[in-house]
């Protein structure tokens, strides 16, 4: 199968989850891994790469000279020497690194992958892969084109139990399925206040990390994690969680674009914080015969089911429900047995790396089980619910055309970069 029939999304969206692993790499060489964005979730996607046999870090990248000298040591003191850079397209100029981990905010992840896939390197990718839709169609292009290998950062999909509950979703126990929810309720976060902009601190390469960013004064509301929260860099928690719990709505479903969507939500939580995304935010994709329903919410830790995230594929006859602590069902009275909590028996962060190595091994991009397909798809399916609340407006979705009918809604769709950055062009 090559890259233009892999692209198809039907295919990838009923297959793609469901590869099964090798038990050895035979002959495997060693694969050097370089890091990009050590602050946050690309620390622990390096230590679980680290755990797969023949892999070694050899370099890191970071625009807060901070943080990386943090990391540095702490490698350093496992044995582990690396080298250190501020700028990424240092790193990737030399031959120092065969992988590279890119776990950099949103806006950046499109011009840091195409410029590694130029590279020759292989990349595993953190979600939501880019900041807009042109950058998602531009990067599964990009990628096409190239011979890398790439992993996105959506793990679950190569956890046990996750296979196991779409299993007995496309079993038909549960009958005509006519609603599912998907949810994240995020309790562990509150809201952000308002503070001042503040001299750049010491050892930050402000430029570097703004990179194709609207060009702003320095503001701590801004940085590091809480980047989240605002449009420039990202798309807050419609994109953060709804490109894993989506990505399992649509798998369930076996479809990939609605017909319509609509939004409704704001800053109810906190109407004078300081970030721009909504706390509270409720979307309704429309299909053919069936809806799926996205809900979040900050500082609220009881969503459905009371569990702070999952998704609830809703039939005649039960509802599974399913989230990163297991699955159940819960039947409908007189319809079906129900099926007790299953738990998950794996890691799955550490299980999607052997999967992403394996795929390195055999040089097969086919193997993986997140490729930039299903990561690009699932991250413009949830732009859909920000670009829906944006516009305050129900938008009909033209799959054909890969916009909506909307032309207010479809200014939404484009990549916007300043300071001198340009889109890619593939």
């Amino acid at each position: 199968m090559n890259r233009k029939d892999f692209i198809k999304i039907s295919s990838i969206f009923a297959a793609s989850a469901f590869i099964p692993f090798s038990t050895a790499f035979a002959n495997q060489t060693e694969l050097r891994v370089g890091l990009i964005g050590v602050h946050g979730m690309g620390w622990s996607n390096l230590n679980a790469l680290l755990k797969q046999p023949n892999v070694r870090c050899t370099a890191l990248c970071d625009a807060d000279e901070n943080v990386l000298k943090k990391r540095t040591f702490e490698l350093s003191e496992r044995g582990i020497d690396v080298k250190t850079f501020v700028s990424y397209k240092d790193m990737l100029e030399g031959d120092i690194v065969d992988i590279v981990i890119i776990a950099t905010p949103d806006h950046w992840h499109c011009l840091q992958l195409i410029d590694a896939v130029k590279a020759g390197k292989h990349v595993y990718l953190e979600k939501p892969i880019g900041n807009s839709v042109q950058e998602c169609d531009i990067m599964v292009k990009a990628v096409d084109n190239s011979s890398s290998i790439v992993q996105v950062g959506q793990w679950q999909r190569s956890q046990q139990h996750f296979r196991d509950a779409i299993d007995f979703v496309h079993s038909g126990r549960l009958g005509k399925i006519r609603t599912v929810k998907a949810w994240s309720y995020v309790d562990w976060k509150k809201t952000i206040q308002q503070k001042p902009d503040i001299p750049v601190p010491e050892g930050v390469h402000y430029d570097l990390w703004l990179g194709p960013a609207t060009k702003r004064p320095f503001n701590p509301n801004r940085f590091h994690f809480e980047f989240r929260w605002f449009w420039d860099y990202a798309g807050g928690l419609m994109t953060d969680w709804g490109v894993h719990m989506l990505d399992y709505a649509l798998l369930g479903m076996k479809v990939s674009d609605p017909v319509s969507v609509m939004a409704s939500g704001g800053k109810y939580a906190d109407p004078n914080g300081a970030s721009e995304t909504p706390d509270t935010l409720s979307v309704v994709y429309e299909f053919e015969d069936f809806s799926i329903q996205w809900e979040h919410a900050i500082g609220i830790s009881l969503g459905p089911y009371g569990r702070n995230h999952g998704v609830a594929f809703i039939g005649d006859n039960g509802t599974l429900v399913l989230n990163r602590g297991g699955w159940e069902v819960i039947a409908e009275k007189g319809k079906m047995e129900a099926v007790a909590l299953q738990k998950p028996k794996d890691n799955g962060l550490d299980t999607h790396m052997k999967n992403f190595v394996q795929a390195i091994a055999k040089k097969d991009h086919t193997l993986v089980n997140a490729p930039i397909q299903v990561g690009a798809h699932i991250a413009v399916f949830s732009q859909m619910g920000n670009i829906a609340y944006r516009t305050g407006e129900k938008l009909y979705w033209d799959r054909t055309k890969r916009k909506f009918t909307d032309k207010k809604a479809n200014d939404y769709l484009l990549a916007k970069y300043h300071n001198g950055y340009k889109l890619p062009k593939v």
